[in-house]
């Protein structure tokens, strides 16, 4: 068993994959249901789903893709977008989906955090943080279904909603998103400071070395998109995943190059 989980990270789009950079210029990457049966040959320790649109719309999850979905998923799964209620997040373990990924309805309601965490446990409760930095170079939270930065205080949200309940947290520097320019390694460092729980870094992975330098500034695990699904300088999309023993020996300090 690998010391940190390497985790692909998929947005939906009306129903299609695609990849982002600073979450703005939209590429289609392909069919979601193709690219998990790619993931599973490929033995994928983990996978997380993320609806991009669906918050923002203030529509429900899409119920029959995430059951087609999960249906083909055969490694732990979580799936985050326009998730509001708890009889929503019923229906969507009940596909067969282990975690939900929380942001825009529980960024003002933490309450929602606990219920679902007391209901269905800790462990299946992830809150998701999107942080951006500001002209001075602060960090912001973000709202991606607002898409605009809605207060300084990041960490005291964070440590709200794992106070609520939640049993890890997606932390996402929207700054990094798609621009395969390595983690942003001092939020990293200050989010694991901040919180007990289990915390899975996203946004910015150019290569596998990357994954060491996240884990080593506090990340329990790493998750990445552009570098899973697109592949070289003109970004053609090419599905990848490392093998079992290059990531093994990656977390062991050996050299994979």
């Amino acid at each position: 068993m690998l010391k940190h989980r390497v985790i692909p990270a998929l947005l939906l789009r009306e129903g299609g994959l695609v990849k982002t950079q600073k979450f703005g210029k939209h590429k289609y990457v392909g069919d979601p249901v193709n690219a998990i049966r790619i993931f599973n040959e490929k033995e994928v320790d983990e996978l997380v789903v993320l609806d991009i649109d669906a918050s923002r719309q203030g529509r429900e999850p899409d119920y029959a893709l995430i059951e087609s979905i999960a249906a083909e998923c055969f490694m732990p799964l979580g799936y985050g977008g326009g998730i509001s209620t708890i009889e929503q997040a019923r229906r969507i373990f009940s596909s067969g989906v282990e975690k939900v990924i929380l942001q825009t309805s529980v960024l003002g309601n933490p309450r929602l955090v606990t219920e679902i965490a007391e209901r269905f446990g800790s462990q299946s409760v992830v809150v998701s943080v999107d942080v951006k930095r500001d002209w001075l170079g602060r960090y912001r939270l973000w709202s991606s279904s607002a898409r605009r930065s809605i207060g300084d205080d990041w960490l005291s949200a964070l440590k709200e909603l794992v106070a609520a309940g939640a049993g890890e947290v997606l932390l996402n520097s929207v700054d990094r998103d798609g621009m395969q320019q390595g983690y942003d390694l001092r939020l990293i460092q200050s989010a694991a400071q901040a919180v007990d729980v289990p915390l899975i870094a996203l946004g910015g992975a150019a290569g596998l070395q990357d994954f060491v330098e996240a884990t080593k500034a506090g990340a329990s695990a790493v998750a990445a998109g552009s570098l899973f699904v697109l592949q070289g300088p003109h970004r053609a999309v090419l599905i990848s995943y490392p093998k079992y023993s290059e990531l093994e020996s990656l977390f062991r300090g050996k050299d994979v190059s």
